[in-house]
């Protein structure tokens, strides 16, 4: 076993791209890429600091969440999360921004490239006001790039099949994790406690 150190030593063990996998990369969203955004409930969001500490965080809302400005521009709410912030303050040092969106039942993926504002608007918070509530933020993506991922992971994976689901119980509760991990002696909350809490501040 060897340490790969250059992209030569990579290349020559893969083959070169070619065809579809580079042709299908677009700079903008058309009809395609909007329909998946409009069924899309989730997304993960990469970014990194200055000093190249790479961070991937979740967002989920009701499909169609994140709203499509123009062919260039598509706009993401800050919903309420835990104020750790670290995707905003990445964003703050290096706008460069990676998303991939995912549809349930569905293994080819939607990916986004570009780079990021972070702006409080009015009319950009309006435009996400759930029961009286808008976010603090919204999150603006300037597209760079813009192609559907193959289904290849997905389907190996097996992610949306029914024989892959998991049991809750699988894992203790969240609130027992976090006591073990951080040595609390204080009773962990019960996983319905919590799940009672977050659905008072979803919004």
């Amino acid at each position: 076993m060897s340490l790969i150190k250059s992209v030569e030593e990579l290349r020559a063990l893969y083959k070169m791209p070619g065809g579809r996998s580079l042709e299908k990369e677009l700079t903008y969203l058309e009809k395609h890429s909007r329909q998946f955004l409009s069924l899309s409930p989730f997304l993960l969001i990469g970014s990194s600091s200055a000093d190249g500490a790479a961070d991937v965080s979740p967002r989920g809302e009701t499909p169609g969440f994140v709203q499509v400005l123009d062919d260039k521009r598509i706009a993401i709410p800050d919903r309420p999360g835990n104020n750790r912030l670290d995707t905003l303050q990445n964003l703050l040092e290096r706008p460069q921004v990676g998303l991939i969106f995912l549809i349930p039942g569905v293994d080819e993926t939607l990916r986004i490239n570009g780079h990021a504002e972070i702006r409080d608007d009015e009319e950009l918070l309006a435009m996400f006001e759930i029961n009286g509530k808008r976010p603090c933020t919204v999150l603006v993506v300037h597209i760079r790039q813009v192609y559907l991922h193959c289904a290849k992971s997905l389907m190996r994976s097996g992610l949306w099949q029914a024989e892959a689901m998991n049991s809750r119980d699988v894992l203790p509760t969240m609130g027992q994790m976090i006591s073990d991990q951080i040595g609390s002696d204080d009773p962990p909350e019960t996983q319905q406690d919590m799940q009672a809490r977050y659905r008072e501040v979803l919004y």
